[in-house]
């Protein structure tokens, strides 16, 4: 009887702490502040959830890209949009409070700042407490003014990163605003116009003000804060009001609690146990950084604006803007397809409309928040497709598709490279639309233009293939393009008779320290070699690049002047290598792939290349989907290699496995 009862005493407290793994908070982990310190990743620790297209957050004087530096107090106020870790000179930066007198200075107290997923606080040298949240499209700002002082607030109705082309306001009541600005998007490659409507806890008298800045009094400071909603909307200021009424009967706690239990939710669907405190902490931080953007900017009424200018209805989807998909195409949309397949379903059908009413490589004049630019959308659309979203409207994108395909620049070698794998991609999609024609035009003109650059600048090794921007290449050496296209290892090696000699250089490029995690042409580099049969040395390169110092030669742009031995991910404010931009979660979702041992080699193939996780057990719960666990077994060290793979059961030998097959839920067991 006692053993009988020690067994269910055993089942029951296994059960509980199985339980008690996948109860656990994850938003715990998340160090808003990692990388926001200097031209270390250029991201920032402001509020907001899950494609928000609000994010409040100090803007430092003088800013980083993304408003935010941890390494500078003073600041010029608090605006309540921004880009995560994007060049260019940033881009957001809208509507921004200083909550003093507008010729005074301003400082955050250190000491007293702190951010977690949807919350953002600190002190203020004028003895102020500022705390952040906020909704889809509001900012929620409180202000708790000492008492006895007078409650200044200055608004600047024209602030922004880029060019500000208008904007205006109107005092509706004592305690409400309207406006808009009219901005430039990232690099001034096009414009967007934001409307808001700004509500306030108090009464407010105006001091002073221009058409762009706006000084105001809320009278003495009486140990009550003082409040202030500002919604957003791209369709005028009576949507914005109509978004701010929303939540009118919300407490600030109300937003905040909702916000974190949002991030929660997405965070939550992958579960890890095993490894370290930092390597958690770096892991679920990246995460978060994946799902910061696209922005989603439909109405609570199912509209948007299109980037012809004009109102649409989103009928049965969810409209998103705010592009970057050059930086991110690679990792983050992949990662948003595993994670979170109806919030890419939306994605894809935005994508596939940007073909009907209007898309630039870069940004059109009628965009409806501060984006980048959007390049490889073709691939993004085939990845997404293959991996199980179909219902994305290709039909309804295709002409567009096909004029894209036909005018893709091709001026320099990388431009060459860059519309080769969108060729690619596209004989992929017009195979699926039943287009043979169309396929077989736009497969082979990918595989010559491929040949070209590949057999001209890229077969025969020699010393230029170490120096940046050799041949007119664009933010890269030879070195690394050589590697952008991985589709066709197969005809790389043709050249070579076999895939020994191509493996062999892909092993001196690694421990000559050639490649770069600066910028985004080779990141998938290290993945390479399971697919020239050495998965031995696929491990070895993630787990030294995920966890140890190691040299660096290359910055985002540029070599450095002397060499950098250093992690590329670290828990610290300077948390990415100099110059190394995080690219609005490009950096992040490589890091999070690496860490759970799955790779999106080709974006545009449903398959993942498999290599030894940080975690000893990972259990990822996509949305609406079955839950797959990834298990280690009989590993001592980083350092093991795995030795079989298994999936349900059944062998696995080629280091991959298809992601239709892996979504479907069950057991990954890696056997070291």
């Amino acid at each position: 009887m006692n053993t009988r009862n020690n067994l269910i005493v055993f089942i029951f407290i296994f059960l509980c702490s199985c339980s008690q793994l996948y109860a656990q908070k994850t938003g715990k982990y998340v160090n808003l502040f990692m990388g926001t310190s200097g031209d270390n990743g250029q991201v920032d620790p402001a509020a907001c959830v899950p494609y928000g297209m609000v994010r409040i957050c100090p803007d430092s004087k003088p800013r980083s890209h993304s408003g935010y530096d941890f390494a500078v107090d003073s600041i010029s106020g608090f605006s309540v949009n921004r880009l995560s870790g994007i060049g260019c000179g940033g881009n957001g930066g809208n509507l921004s409070i200083k909550p003093c007198a507008g010729n005074l200075g301003l400082k955050i107290q250190k000491t007293t700042e702190s951010a977690s997923p949807g919350y953002y606080k600190t002190g203020l040298t004028n003895g102020l407490i500022t705390e952040f949240t906020a909704t889809q499209q509001v900012a929620v700002e409180k202000y708790h003014y000492p008492k006895g002082q007078e409650a200044l607030m200055t608004l600047n109705v024209g602030s922004a990163f880029n060019t500000v082309y208008d904007a205006g306001y109107e005092i509706v009541s004592a305690r409400e605003l309207k406006g808009y600005v009219w901005a430039g998007t990232t690099c001034d490659a096009g414009k967007y116009k934001i409307y808001f409507n700004l509500s306030t806890s108090r009464d407010f008298k105006k001091v002073s003000g221009t058409k762009k800045m706006l000084e105001l009094s809320f009278g003495m400071g009486d140990g009550a804060p003082v409040e202030v909603r500002i919604a957003l909307s791209p369709i005028d200021t009576k949507t914005a009001a109509m978004e701010n009424g929303r939540i009118s009967k919300l407490s600030f706690n109300k937003v905040k609690a909702q916000a974190a239990q949002q991030w929660e939710d997405l965070l939550g669907r992958v579960k890890v146990s095993g490894g370290t405190d930092e390597q958690r902490i770096l892991f679920y931080t990246s995460l978060y950084r994946v799902f910061l953007s696209p922005v989603n900017t439909t109405s609570a009424d199912q509209r948007f604006f299109a980037t012809d200018g004009t109102i649409q209805e989103a009928k049965d989807f969810t409209y998103y803007s705010s592009w970057s998909m050059w930086d991110s195409y690679r990792t983050k949309f992949p990662m948003i397809t595993l994670l979170d397949p109806p919030g890419m379903r939306g994605m894809c059908k935005s994508l596939s409309r940007l073909y009907v009413y209007g898309k630039q490589p870069w940004a059109t004049a009628f965009e409806s928040t501060p984006t980048v630019r959007t390049e490889h959308t073709i691939s993004v659309l085939l990845d997404a497709y293959r991996k199980g979203i179909t219902d994305i409207d290709l039909p309804l994108a295709y002409p567009g598709l096909k004029r894209e395909a036909d005018s893709l620049e091709r001026k320099r070698p990388d431009q060459v490279l860059e519309a080769s794998i969108d060729l690619w991609a596209m004989g992929k999609i017009a195979e699926i639309e039943g287009k043979p024609k169309d396929a077989l035009k736009y497969g082979e003109q990918s595989k010559k233009l491929f040949d070209e650059v590949w057999n001209l600048y890229l077969k025969n090794v020699d010393a230029s293939f170490g120096k940046m921007r050799s041949s007119g290449l664009y933010q890269g050496t030879k070195w690394q393009y050589r590697w952008a296209l991985p589709q066709y290892l197969d005809r790389m090696t043709l050249t070579f008779e076999g895939k020994e000699r191509l493996g062999k250089e892909l092993a001196y490029y690694f421990d000559h320290h050639f490649y770069n995690q600066g910028n985004e042409v080779g990141i998938h580099a290290p993945f390479i070699f399971n697919r020239l049969g050495r998965p031995d040395l696929a491990q070895k390169t993630v787990r030294n690049l995920l966890t140890r110092e190691v040299k660096h030669l290359y910055g985002g742009n540029a070599e450095y002047a002397k060499p950098i031995y250093s992690k590329i991910f670290k828990n610290d404010p300077v948390g990415f290598l100099p110059e190394m931009d995080e690219d609005d979660g490009t950096m992040s979702g490589w890091y999070t792939f690496a860490a759970m041992g799955l790779f999106p080699l080709v974006v545009g193939e449903p398959s993942y290349e498999i290599t030894s996780p940080l975690f000893d057990h990972i259990e990822i719960r996509p949305v609406n989907g079955k839950a797959i666990k990834i298990k280690v077994i009989n590993r001592h060290s980083l350092d093991d290699q795995i030795k079989s793979i298994t999936f349900n059961g059944s062998q696995i030998n080629d280091f991959r496995i298809d992601h239709n097959a892996l979504t479907q839920g069950g057991e990954l067991c890696l056997e070291y």
